[in-house]
């Protein structure tokens, strides 16, 4: 099956030879036959696994589309020459032709399938390169953005807003969800809004600044339905506590539903979220109380046999 595949590709090769030959008869090439025969030929090398010569058919069909001033069958078969280096698992390649083939389809002026293919790309090269993954992801968001297409550039941004927090970028995860919380406030989703206005909170007490936390809030008290809600009663009292110092007060908001079931990456901010010098209430008031228990010496023994805690 395999051989006879091939041996089809070689034929629709040496047609694609033929209709670029000239004569006295015909006098111009015939690019767009060729680039048909080469699109078939990458099809069967495609269908034999023979990945790296598919790809060199694909470049050859893209090459003929370019000369035929037909750019977006172009871009079309340049991306599908990326793939064919994904199934080599030549990530790095596969991008790089992915992304050629967006600038194509932007000079084609069908910045729509360009956005579609960086977001592809973002998809494949996130398991190996979280930040190559987010400038895909951020490029694609400003692509949907130029062309008023709000709702899809905030679904972007907030995929490479999760990223940043994952590499620990918090300082370019707090600019990112700025811009993703403007974007649904434009579009009046203000449901998201409160969601983002969480996150931001979350990431920038995990950047030690209580002040642009607290200020996070207090803008989004503009947002109709925000005061009150549920989300802005958690963000008060976890800014209390943060700001009294009071361990167990962030403890339970942070370990509350409406933070544990955020997306994985916000929730793992809120369960890790620390106070810089807090102090648990529990623990003082049984610092406090252990003096007034008695003379004897007994009962401060056995408190010291937890004084580094259980772990």
């Amino acid at each position: 099956m395999a051989a006879q595949k091939i041996n089809e590709a070689h034929e629709h090769m040496a047609k694609a030879d033929k209709c670029l030959k000239t004569s006295f008869t015909k006098w111009k090439p015939d690019f767009d036959s060729a680039a048909s025969e080469y699109a078939k030929a990458a099809v069967c090398f495609k269908n034999a696994k023979q990945f790296e010569q598919a790809k060199d058919a694909y470049l050859k069909e893209a090459e003929y589309h370019t000369e035929n001033k037909t750019l977006f069958h172009a871009a079309k078969a340049i991306e599908q020459a990326g793939m064919m280096m994904k199934e080599q698992k030549k990530m790095p390649e596969a991008i790089q032709y992915i992304e050629k083939a967006c600038m194509m389809y932007m000079e084609n002026g069908t910045p729509d399938t360009a956005a579609m293919a960086l977001d592809r790309a973002g998809k494949l090269i996130e398991p190996l390169n979280l930040d190559k993954a987010v400038d895909l992801y951020q490029k694609a968001a400003g692509v949907f953005e130029n062309e008023d297409r709000l709702r899809q550039a905030a679904e972007l941004l907030g995929k490479a807003s999760r990223l940043l927090v994952r590499v620990r970028r918090l300082d370019d995860a707090a600019v990112a969800l700025q811009k993703e919380k403007n974007m649904y406030k434009e579009i009046e989703n203000y449901p998201m809004c409160f969601k983002k206005t969480t996150a931001q909170v979350l990431v920038h007490l995990h950047r030690v600044d209580f002040v642009a936390a607290d200020k996070c809030v207090r803008e989004s008290y503009s947002l109709p339905g925000y005061s009150g809600s549920e989300d802005s009663v958690a963000m008060e009292t976890l800014l209390q506590g943060y700001d009294e110092q009071d361990e167990d007060q962030v403890y339970r908001i942070c370990n509350s539903p409406l933070l544990k079931y955020m997306d994985n990456d916000y929730a793992k901010l809120a369960i890790s979220l620390r106070v810089p010098g807090g102090v648990s209430k529990k623990k003082k008031a049984a610092a406090a109380a252990a003096p007034a228990g008695g003379a004897s010496g007994a009962p401060a023994e056995e408190e010291d046999d937890y004084e580094g805690g259980l772990c």
